[in-house]
């Protein structure tokens, strides 16, 4: 059998260096999955610090990553430190693990309802979408064809544009969704709501936010299921010198749990995720993530734009007033957008 000149066989060395090797990264992908963690329980004051918004909002990859940093230690026989990968897996899943559970149950007539050919307005059942069109580079004619395929009855857009809205009338929105409320803080974007029956009380500005001007407008359901209003979203965007500002449109909506003479669903690019604490504030014992209640499981919308990469953020919501339940939860990619569009078909 051959030796090295130290009297060391080849293969052993080969296997202790690769045993370090793994021992290194067990180390270091348990660290990440901690830091993953802790970052999504951290107070609103904390979570708007730089670059932990970003942090947070990839927890649902953490699991994999303290998976991986288990598999590492035990191969490496770094025993603390695969208890430690141990307990981030299962915190890291456990946050996650609501949205494959149903929090509730979704009416079978629901499913039934939105599968006809012309939706029924008057059903008490309205399938929902909500896209960021990204500053109207998205294809108008693609939203419209998606309203028609899914049998949308309300529709929320985000960055909306003068020459994007054009498009959208010559695609035929109008065929499906007559009415709508469009409105913009800057006069360059906007956002926009569309609907098949009439929206009463349209407003500009429901929110009052710091970010944009989010428009609605009320729809009245018969059968004693009474009144809703929906309200197009879009917050800031956490980005270098915005972390601040993200955080406090946030806390804008937070405003409307006090409001309790309407229910409410809002829909939209909220640039958060539920791993984000200014966002389960907004929520609080009231509102509920349409995606989260149906346990279809995490839902991705952002980014859908960079070739070879998944969507692996859900920054895109539908929420539900009080009373309300969802299914048929999804998203579907838009041309020309870097979000994908978010369904989901309420029962309210």
């Amino acid at each position: 059998m051959a030796y090295t000149s130290a009297g060391v066989k080849p293969h052993g060395f080969v296997a202790r260096l690769f045993r370090a090797f793994l021992s290194l990264v067990s180390v270091f992908f348990t660290l990440c999955s901690l830091v993953g963690a802790v970052f999504r329980v951290l107070p609103e004051e904390l979570q708007r610090l730089p670059y932990v918004p970003e942090v947070a909002a990839l927890a649902p990859e953490f699991v994999i990553v303290a998976v991986l940093g288990l598999l590492c230690a035990l191969a490496s026989r770094r025993w603390f430190t695969a208890l430690l990968a141990l307990l981030c897996s299962c915190t890291l899943a456990w946050y996650q693990y609501p949205f494959f559970v149903p929090s509730a149950t979704f009416p079978s007539a629901a499913q039934q309802a939105v599968s006809e050919r012309v939706p029924d307005t008057r059903d008490g059942y309205v399938r929902v979408m909500t896209a960021n069109v990204y500053m109207g580079q998205a294809d108008p004619q693609a939203i419209v064809n998606m309203v028609r395929d899914e049998r949308v009855e309300v529709l929320a857009l985000q960055e909306t544009s003068k020459r994007f809205i054009g498009g959208l009338e010559r695609a035929g929105i109008d065929d499906y969704l007559p009415y709508s409320q469009v409105s913009s803080s800057d006069g360059r974007f906007g956002n926009g709501l569309w609907s098949a029956t009439p929206l009463d009380s349209p407003s500009n500005d429901d929110v009052h936010s710091r970010s944009s001007f989010m428009p609605g407008g009320t729809l009245s359901f018969p059968g004693g299921k009474g009144d809703v209003r929906f309200v197009s979203v879009h917050t800031t965007s956490p980005q270098p010198g915005s972390w601040a500002q993200w955080s406090r449109t946030l806390d804008d909506l937070c405003a409307k749990r006090a409001d309790t003479s309407k229910r409410y669903v809002f829909l939209g690019d909220f640039n958060a995720s539920y791993d984000h604490t200014a966002f389960r504030n907004f929520l609080g014992d009231r509102f509920t993530d349409a995606a989260r209640e149906s346990g279809h499981g995490l839902v991705f919308t952002w980014p859908d734009d960079i070739r070879g990469v998944p969507r692996f953020v859900g920054i895109d919501h539908v929420i539900l007033d009080r009373g309300m339940s969802a299914g048929q939860v999804r998203s579907e990619p838009v041309p020309g957008s870097d979000h994908a569009a978010l369904l989901a078909t309420i029962a309210v």
